[in-house]
């Protein structure tokens, strides 16, 4: 899919497979359903950040910093990068598993490279030391909805959410865990809440957005995703996500051209690349080629 690749190319080719719902959302809705909700939580559990005195909006790849320590950002690395800061970091980790900073970013690119296993473990072990530390919740129970731990994260999410200081972030972080299990009002619920909360938020309407992919509506989709694509906060992820619907609704033409605006040639191409070989194993570029107006394209 576009967001995870302009993110770590090498976890998308694992993970990420793009289907046509408009063509297949009847036989294959269960594939649908799977790979929007890695998005939702890819999205929406990374930008989790509870801190109180630093409640800045984070990327994906990076953590927030309540101490001296400097945040990493893993964004736009690739897999060389991401092999060598995941040994840099772990090594740092190795001599001192108990430091928050270092654990978080640790887990994260371990997530990030699909060691979620691994990223489970470390967690585990920050959590421990930091067992009241919000922040430190919200990337327990992303790595325990990484790993298909889906239950174990909504009670680990709940237990960092507070009745009196309600985050956002974590209602967000709660509905993209709903929609991965399939309980899509609830989640739609939830990201009302974080609405309710912080008006539109571009991450909330974003994964809003794609909850009507898991429904298949994309037409409702793409109203929400081209609100949260016009917010003034709106990052690239939103905007790959609204390329995202655009080609799953046939529109190949328009969808690329929403792909390259922000990305890198090298990101944009390994995108447009990606999905055109999935939907060509689906026998289904042709078909959407053709309703979009454009001749046949070959792919290997």
């Amino acid at each position: 899919m576009f967001v995870t690749l302009s993110v770590a190319g090498a976890l998308v080719r694992r993970k990420i497979v793009a289907m046509p719902a408009r063509l297949f959302v009847a036989d294959h809705k269960k594939r649908l359903v799977r790979t929007a909700a890695l998005v939702l939580v890819s999205l929406t559990l990374a930008g989790c950040n509870t801190s109180g005195r630093n409640a800045d909006r984070l990327t994906t790849g990076s953590i927030s910093s309540q101490s001296t320590a400097r945040s990493e950002s893993f964004d736009g690395m690739n897999a060389a990068q991401l092999a060598s800061a995941e040994q840099r970091i772990g090594a740092a980790y190795e001599k001192n598993p108990k430091d928050r900073n270092t654990g978080l970013n640790y887990a994260n690119i371990l997530r990030m490279t699909g060691k979620n296993s691994q990223s489970l473990a470390v967690m585990q072990q920050v959590v421990i030391a930091h067992p009241s530390d919000r922040d430190v919740l919200a990337a327990y129970g992303k790595a325990q909805a990484a790993a298909g731990q889906l239950e174990q994260a909504l009670s680990t999410i709940g237990r960092a959410q507070t009745p009196d200081r309600p985050d956002w972030r974590l209602y967000s972080a709660e509905g993209a865990v709903l929609d991965q299990m399939g309980r899509s009002e609830e989640a739609r619920t939830k990201y009302r809440q974080a609405l309710a909360t912080q008006p539109n938020e571009p991450s909330v309407v974003s994964n809003m957005g794609m909850s009507y992919v898991l429904s298949g509506d994309l037409k409702t989709a793409e109203t929400y995703l081209r609100n949260a694509s016009g917010q003034p906060t709106a990052d690239s992820r939103v905007r790959q996500n609204l390329a995202l619907v655009v080609g799953l609704q046939g529109r190949f033409s328009e969808a690329e051209d929403i792909a390259r605006k922000e990305l890198s040639q090298q990101q944009a191409d390994a995108n447009v690349a990606y999905l055109r070989s999935m939907l060509s194993q689906q026998n289904s570029w042709a078909k959407l080629a053709d309703k979009d107006g454009k001749p046949k394209l070959r792919t290997n």
